[in-house]
């Protein structure tokens, strides 16, 4: 019986794991091109993500303050107490955002920031991919106006 034990516990065969090995490659080959044919689709939704966190972090500010930071003090308030123009009273310590940076747009470039806003309270705008106003598809402006 204790040998009848050890054969039935000895692992998968080499059929067993050539069957596994090609079954994940066949399902590679599937998702792969689905996934990695739309890299500027997933930028633009990570920015759509980055700029509600954004506004989600200058909600908080107030909150904390009574105002939003300044076109001057810019995103930089949300990571360190501003030191010019209306210096808030009350400052969460450590900053407003999870890693205290700010972060930059799925195409390296900075937020551009306005308070007051044209379109609002404040505007949150990244250029797209060409980091200028304007374009079409993976160039589109990505505005905090526009998110529903």
């Amino acid at each position: 019986m204790l040998q009848k034990l050890r054969y039935d516990t000895r692992g998968f065969t080499l059929i067993e794991l050539m069957v596994v090995i090609i079954i994940l490659g066949v399902l590679a080959m599937w998702v792969a091109p689905k996934i990695m044919g739309r890299p500027g689709e997933a930028r633009q939704v990570k920015a759509l993500l980055d700029i509600q966190n954004l506004e989600t972090a200058l909600k908080l500010y107030k909150l904390d303050t009574g105002m939003y930071p300044t076109t001057g003090q810019s995103l930089q308030a949300l990571v360190e107490k501003p030191e010019t123009g209306n210096v808030p009273k009350k400052w969460k310590d450590g900053g407003y955002l999870e890693k205290s940076r700010v972060p930059k747009d799925p195409w390296g470039n900075e937020f551009i920031y306005l308070s007051p806003g044209l379109k609002g309270d404040f505007d949150i705008i990244s250029y797209g991919l060409d980091g200028v106003p304007g374009g079409e598809k993976e160039n589109k402006d990505i505005n905090n106006w526009e998110i529903e």
